[in-house]
């Protein structure tokens, strides 16, 4: 039976308590031209899109408004190369809701802008106090690590044909039939898969990537134990290889570990990736 469960109706007596921990920070990278001139701004949050979008809209969500707000707070044209840019941090367990009050219905794009605005506000803050160097030492380090697949037993997977047989072509509604037919799909999955981790030494700044929707405790525990202070960890970068939770958290249950094309990773994958990542960055010191 399932612990945690994504996205609980809001104002629910039965809750108990968030799942996992928030990461306040946002990470900033900035460049300037050879004159002093804002170049370019490479920011980290993690944070979940926050969506409320029309039906049949597409949207770069926050991280577009957050670019286009970033270079007006520094006072950018638009036609003057400026670049602004928002990346995932590890934001694989945690949205902007408060589920422990009742939900407010806003207007479309309205939570947009109001992410969007504290955070560039937020990275503004931090951009006027960075100090710029003409030159820092820089490195770059990856490595492609193994990682076994949650591929379905035998007697799951014959019962997950037989359903869907009975239950006829899709599109599927009903939850069950929705994951009989990701249990079909990862049959074709291999035990093991590759996965690129990556590190990077940018001055005293470190930058980890994964291309997992990783959790945010593992976010915070890289961010503690790393060489690097500050450190940011980029999530789904290089692939989508699914969410990552912790083993702790496959032993709570929920969404975001029900096995499926979304998440596949064994359980013993989030403590390869974290330390991986470590060893990554304290190789880019070397």
């Amino acid at each position: 039976t399932d612990k945690v469960r994504m996205n609980p109706p809001a104002g629910d007596p039965a809750l108990v308590k968030p799942a996992g921990p928030t990461d306040p920070e946002v990470g900033v990278l900035a460049v300037q031209t050879a004159d002093g001139q804002p170049w370019a701004v490479l920011a980290n949050y993690s944070l979940h899109y926050v969506g409320g979008l029309p039906p049949e809209t597409l949207s770069a969500d926050y991280f577009g408004e957050f670019a286009r707000k970033m270079g007006s707070l520094l006072g950018m044209k638009e036609d003057s190369g400026f670049v602004g840019i928002m990346s995932n941090g590890t934001s694989g367990d945690i949205n902007n809701i408060n589920f422990f009050e009742p939900r407010v219905s806003l207007p479309p794009f309205e939570k947009i802008q109001l992410v969007a605005s504290e955070v560039a506000r937020a990275t503004k803050s931090a951009y006027d106090r960075i100090i710029f160097h003409d030159w820092v030492p820089l490195k770059a380090v990856e490595r492609e690590i193994s990682l076994g697949v949650r591929r379905p037993p035998k007697a799951e997977l014959e019962k997950a044909k037989a359903r869907l047989a009975q239950a006829g072509d899709g599109p599927y509604t009903d939850r069950s039939l929705i994951y009989a037919r990701e249990t079909v799909k990862l049959d074709d999955f291999p035990d093991q898969l590759l996965a690129k981790l990556q590190a990077f030494r940018i001055g005293e700044l470190g930058i980890g990537a994964a291309p997992t929707e990783t959790f945010v405790e593992t976010g915070l525990a890289i961010k503690k134990r790393s060489p690097f202070k500050p450190t940011f960890i980029i999530e789904l970068a290089n692939g989508y290889n699914g969410y990552l939770p912790t083993a702790e958290q496959h032993a709570l249950g929920g969404y975001e570990t029900w096995r499926a094309r979304s998440s596949y990773l064994a359980v013993d994958a989030e403590r390869k990736v974290r330390q991986t990542v470590l060893e990554l960055l304290e190789k880019s010191l070397e």
